[in-house]
């Protein structure tokens, strides 16, 4: 499966599932990454870190290990 953190800037994807747990898969649902939901990728750092994209109508900013636990496609 692909991440988040493997989509290229300018691409719109849809999370399909998210992995982790505990408070860390908390907080990444109540940012507004959930099952279904669109997300356009805008800009990726030089080192990956952070990514910056574009959800529900505002911006989010995700380190990459976050990125990581967002699988899409």
């Amino acid at each position: 499966m692909k991440t988040l953190r493997e989509v290229k800037p300018g691409e719109t994807v849809t999370v399909t599932k998210l992995t982790g747990s505990g408070a860390t898969k908390r907080r990444i649902m109540d940012m507004g990454l959930t099952k279904g939901v669109s997300v356009y990728v805008r800009k990726v750092a030089p080192l990956g870190d952070p990514v910056e994209v574009t959800i529900r109508g505002y911006e989010l900013s995700l380190r990459k290990e976050d990125a990581q636990m967002v699988e899409v496609s």
